[in-house]
C-alpha cells in the first residue's frame, strides 16, 4: 500500500504550502457545499509521488480515466465533475458531460477552468507533452492508480479527499468489502472447485498475471486459476503470457473457460471460440462452458468488480447462487 503521509513544517525536508484547488490561475472557486467543511486541507501523495497540497476540496474536476470518473460518480462527487474522457459510456450521468482528449489539444482542458485534473500514470508516460502543457497553464495534475486490490481503498480515499466526499467513500468501501466476503464466504468451503483459465486477450492467448484483479476474482468466486502464478508481461502489467500450446497442454483441465471482452479482446461469441484451430480438445470448450465478461467489471478497479465477482461465481456455481 502506498504511503499517504505528507510532512510539513520548518523543519522538514520538504515544505507544501497549500494551493487553491486551480493553483495560481484565475478561476471560479469551488462549489459551496454544506458537505465540504470551508478551510478543509486536502493533502496526499500521488502515484507518481507528488506531494498534493490544496486548501479545500475541488468542485470543477475533469477526470481523464473511465475508472476515476465511475468512481467519483459512486461516491457522489457526480455534480464536481465537468468533463470525462472520450467513450465515456457509464454512469449514463457521466456519459452526457464534455469529452477531453489527451491526445488532442490541451487547449479544451484549460478553457474549461478546472480545478483539478485526475489522470493515472500511463496517461503521462504515453503522451507527456500534453500534460506538460497543461501543468504549464497552472492546471492542477492528480496522477491515480491502484497496482492492486489491496491499494484500492487508499486510492478511493485520495478520490474523495479530492472532491470532498470522504463519508460517502467510506460508507462505499464498507459495502464493497462486505459483498466480497459474502461470496467468498459461499465458495470458500467448497470440496471440488472449477478450475479455470482466464483470457485476457486471444492474441497468443495471454492469461491474467499473479495478483491482478481478475485472478483475484477468481478466488473470490470459488475457483482454481489454471495458470496461477503467471508473471506479468511487463512491470506493472495484469498481462501474462500462456500461449496455445501451453493451454492445449491443460485442456482436460479446464472446467471453465472465461473470456474477458473489451477494447484489448473483441472475442465474442461461443462458436468463434469452438472455431479456433485445436480449441475442441479444450475440456471447457467442448462443454459449452465458456463465460464471456466485460473488462470493465473484471479488471477495471471500481466499486462494479463486486458485480463482475458475482457474475462469475454465479457463472461457476449457479446451484449456490
Amino acid at each position: 500500500m502506498k504511503s499517504s503521509i505528507l510532512l510539513v513544517g520548518i523543519g522538514s525536508l520538504l515544505i507544501c504550502l497549500p494551493l487553491s484547488c486551480a493553483g495560481e490561475r484565475s478561476a471560479p472557486p469551488a462549489q459551496k457545499d454544506p458537505s465540504r467543511p470551508a478551510g478543509a486541507a486536502v493533502r496526499f501523495i500521488d502515484d507518481e509521488g507528488k506531494a498534493i497540497a490544496l486548501d479545500r476540496p475541488c468542485g470543477r474536476i475533469i477526470s481523464l480515466y473511465s475508472a476515476h470518473t465511475e468512481n467519483l460518480f459512486a461516491i457522489g462527487a457526480g455534480a464536481s465533475v465537468i468533463g470525462v474522457p472520450n467513450a465515456t459510456d457509464y454512469p449514463e450521468e457521466a456519459a452526457a458531460l464534455p469529452r477531453f482528449d489527451y491526445n488532442g489539444d490541451p487547449e479544451y482542458v484549460i478553457a474549461a477552468v478546472p480545478d483539478v485534473v485526475v489522470i493515472r500514470p500511463f496517461l503521462r508516460r504515453q503522451n507527456p507533452g500534453y500534460f506538460l502543457e497543461l501543468e504549464k497553464a497552472g492546471i492542477v495534475l492528480v496522477s491515480l492508480y491502484p497496482q492492486s486490490l489491496d491499494d484500492f481503498d487508499e486510492y478511493i480515499r485520495r478520490l474523495a479527499l479530492l472532491a470532498g466526499r470522504t463519508a460517502e467513500a467510506e460508507q462505499r468501501l464498507s459495502g464493497f468489502h462486505a459483498g466480497l466476503a459474502d461470496i467468498q464466504g459461499i465458495t470458500s468451503g467448497l470440496a471440488a472447485k472449477q478450475r479455470v483459465f482466464f483470457e485476457a486477450t486471444e492474441n497468443e492467448v495471454r492469461t491474467i498475471a499473479a495478483g491482478a484483479l481478475p485472478e483475484r476474482a477468481i478466488v473470490f468466486a470459488g475457483g482454481v486459476n489454471i495458470a496461477g502464478g503467471a508473471p506479468a508481461i511487463t512491470p506493472g502489467s495484469s498481462i501474462a503470457r500462456f500461449g496455445v500450446e501451453k493451454l492445449l497442454g491443460h485442456a482436460e483441465e479446464i472446467d471453465a473457460y472465461i473470456v474477458q471482452q473489451g477494447a484489448m479482446n473483441r472475442s465474442s461469441s461461443l462458436a468463434a471460440v469452438k472455431g479456433r484451430p485445436g480449441f475442441g480438445a479444450v475440456k471447457a470448450v467442448r462443454d459449452d462452458k465458456v463465460f464471456f465478461i466485460s473488462e470493465k467489471l473484471i479488471s477495471s478497479p471500481t466499486f462494479r468488480y463486486l458485480d463482475g465477482v458475482r457474475a462469475l461465481a454465479e457463472f461457476l456455481y449457479p446451484e449456490l447462487f
